[in-house]
């Protein structure tokens, strides 16, 4: 496999990733919204991390776990990042 298919393979997951992420936080934030917490639909690209982390000790409270969309949405962030590092230092090194 050439480097520049490696490459675009990175790349592709990244961009797969990320609509996985999106999706867990949508669904975090109707999870917020129906337990009362003002959601702030203008600035919802800061405060993202603020109500994943919202997510995590209303979940940890009300189950003594943490819910399953709060490893959703860091994973499949944390992966995307990783992708899109691993494959642009691919397409800059060949």
């Amino acid at each position: 496999m050439t480097a520049e298919i490696l490459s675009n393979v990175f790349l592709i997951l990244a961009i797969v990733c990320v609509p996985c992420g999106v999706v867990s936080s949508i669904m975090i934030i109707s999870f917020l919204s129906k337990r009362g917490t003002k959601i702030n639909y203008f600035l919802i690209r800061i405060y993202i991390i603020k109500y994943v982390n919202q997510y995590r000790k209303i979940t940890e409270e009300e189950t003594g776990k943490v819910g399953p969309l709060f490893y959703s949405s860091i994973v499949s962030y944390g992966l995307a990042l990783l992708f899109a590092v691993v494959g642009a230092i691919i397409k800059v090194t060949t």
